[in-house]
């Protein structure tokens, strides 16, 4: 029989079929290779030139050629092509592929589904059924490739990838719209990074991954640079998706390098799953429930200037800018505290705003010159309504964003087990001056605080101590230096250290029973201050007196100390309700629930050194 002939060409088919894995690569050499089998003309003179094979069966051998690629095409290996191979070359010659096309970035796209609603309805109604097509239902989806591989020219696979949500495309020439040449070159061409719009029918594979098989194809917006490489697993549904409140660690992410995950936030949300979650998502729920609590207890949201003409409503150094117009000189806020308060003068009895202040300060793990905060204010309240108000909101949000009082937060750094916080009320509550001269062993009469003399025994005490306060040693400088030495560290749990004294709160009322101190509160959460809230000083006489006694700070080389504000004095004089008032920030809130232990992590777009700028410091 003919079938029992052993050409090259017929040994070449059989190899390839014992190579191949694909059913329909397997099916499309069979068929060939019956045929001639089954072919009863004489054998070939060895000098005679093959047979023409079938344009399927040439299909399917060059499929099967293409290394060890097609002969496992079931494993849809990806290969890299040799522009990325040599990345130097990569961007001219995507440039070069787009500079053929008509039109490269098409004006719209419509989908049916997002990604993720689509794996959600399929995965549920092909439940338990491998190798199903609805070749009668159309869908159209729309992503980011962010793997591909394929199976010889004629089929191309993909994960698409969108709102952390992944879909395996299956392209075929046979169920294309497009011509056979149209095809090649399109899927030929289509590069890791790439947003693309499909369209074509739901189904399963035989190894039951859910599909879109599709039909048309197009490239949205090309993506000209290499895409770095991701790990598959960690893109998967299969791995166990983070959540606020649990520990998490940036090792392991694909794109490592905090310059490039920091300077180019975009790259680092296409590759590491879980930064979407942090950056966008944990964050907006945060500022979410903000507002919902507030509003739910009758506090209208407003909006307050963030050019000032005065840097006042905290001890900061502020930016300042130049207004051409009016030719003066302004500030960027430091805090909305003013503005707000003089809205509780006009009536609005409570009132927040969510938004960025500007310090123009240091920069390290917990600060970033840009900050969000929300600070919100009540009419007819004081201090210890504030504590209750804000431990009910903070225990509240950790347990709806949780579902429990206790997070994981790696406090000592990422190379160290994490510790638990516990946000169970009722906060524990630290008097500050008390605890001062307890543990230090000082003797501080709040009373005396203006005075020469304390400044000099507080100078000894740091000294003691080997605590650093660097010029000026002001003694609000001090105090504060010694109060982050002794009680901020015993701040794990949250706590509220209270009572402060007048000279470090010009804007917080006087203590009703306890000369020489405020009604003031902060709260500590891992040793680091969360929140800010006192009963509002309403006496404009005091406050003068206050902002004067500042005044001298100034003078003294503390630039933070904080100036005069006329107009907010004036509005005082109309009358300001006993208020409480409450300052959070937000991005440090973000770092606990999101177990980040550098600011830049929380924020978008953190304030970076161009990398082309020299150190201003000496190394």
């Amino acid at each position: 029989m003919a079938g029992e002939e052993s050409t090259p060409y017929l040994e070449e088919l059989r190899h390839l079929r014992s190579m191949a894995k694909h059913p329909s690569i397997i099916s499309l050499l069979s068929s060939e290779i019956s045929s001639l089998e089954k072919d009863q003309s004489p054998p070939l003179p060895p000098q005679s030139s093959p047979p023409r094979l079938t344009q399927e069966a040439t299909s399917a051998a060059e499929k099967a050629k293409q290394t060890n690629v097609t002969a496992r095409s079931c494993g849809k290996k990806y290969v890299a092509s040799e522009d990325e191979k040599d990345p130097t070359k990569y961007y001219e010659n995507r440039l070069n592929y787009i500079a053929t096309l008509k039109n490269p970035y098409p004006h719209e796209s419509s989908v049916s589904k997002s990604i993720t609603e689509y794996v959600k309805e399929y995965e549920g109604l092909l439940k338990d059924q491998q190798g199903v097509h609805l070749e009668n239902v159309t869908e159209s989806l729309a992503g980011m490739v962010m793997k591909q591989r394929s199976s010889g020219p004629g089929c191309f696979f993909y994960d698409l990838c969108g709102d952390r949500a992944r879909v395996q495309i299956y392209a075929s020439a046979s169920n294309s719209d497009m011509d056979k040449s149209e095809f090649v070159k399109i899927h030929s061409n289509v590069k890791r990074g790439d947003i693309v719009n499909v369209t074509g029918f739901p189904g399963k594979t035989m190894s039951g991954q859910i599909s879109i098989f599709a039909r048309s194809f197009v490239v949205l917006a090309p993506c000209l640079h290499m895409m770095p490489t991701v790990n598959p697993k960690k893109i998967t549904e299969e791995t166990e998706e983070w959540g606020p409140g649990r520990p998490r660690n940036p090792e392991t992410y694909s794109l490592k390098d905090q310059e490039t995950r920091y300077r180019q936030r975009h790259l680092d949300l296409r590759i590491n799953p879980d930064v979407q979650r942090i950056v966008v998502e944990t964050r907006s729920e945060i500022t979410f429930y903000i507002r919902r609590f507030l509003h739910s207890r009758q506090f209208r949201e407003v909006e307050t200037p963030i050019l000032n003409t005065t840097a006042g409503g905290a001890t900061a150094r502020p930016f300042m800018t130049h207004h051409n117009e009016l030719d003066m000189q302004l500030y960027m806020r430091i805090a909305p505290e003013l503005y707000l308060k003089q809205l509780v003068v006009g009536g609005i009895e409570r009132v927040f705003e969510i938004g960025k202040q500007f310090r123009n300060e240091g920069i390290d793990l917990t600060h970033n010159p840009e900050f969000a905060t929300c600070e919100f204010y009540q009419a007819y309240a004081d201090y210890n309504h504030m504590m209750e108000l804000t431990e009910e909101m903070l225990s509240g949000m950790v347990k709806e964003l949780t579902g429990g009082y206790k997070i994981m937060y790696h406090s000592n750094g990422l190379d160290k087990d994490p510790i638990e916080i516990d946000f169970t009320p009722p906060f524990r509550r630290i008097d500050m001056i008390e605890e001062l001269n307890k543990i230090a062993n000082l003797e501080i009469n709040p009373e005396d605080l203006f005075s020469e003399e304390a400044n000099s025994d507080l100078k000894v005490a740091c000294k003691k101590y080997g605590i650093q306060c660097p010029p000026p040693e002001t003694t609000t400088r001090l105090l504060d230096k010694l109060v982050d030495h002794f009680l901020e560290e015993q701040c794990v749990n949250p706590t509220f250290i209270i009572n402060h004294p007048e000279i470090m709160s010009p804007l917080a009322k006087w203590h009703r029973s306890r000369p020489g101190l405020t009604e003031r509160f902060e709260l500590f959460v891992s040793k680091h201050e969360l929140c800010n809230g006192y009963t509002e000083l309403n006496n404009p006489i005091v406050q003068r007196q206050r902002f004067a006694n500042q005044l001298k700070d100034r003078q003294s080389g503390d630039d933070e100390a904080m100036p005069l504000d006329e107009g907010f004095c004036r509005a005082l004089e109309y009358g300001l309700p006993p208020t409480g008032g409450v300052g959070i920030g937000i991005d440090r809130l973000c770092m606990l629930l999101t177990d980040s232990v550098n600011i830049k992590e929380v924020i978008p777009f953190p304030t970076m050194k161009p990398q082309d700028q020299p150190s201003a410091r000496p190394s």
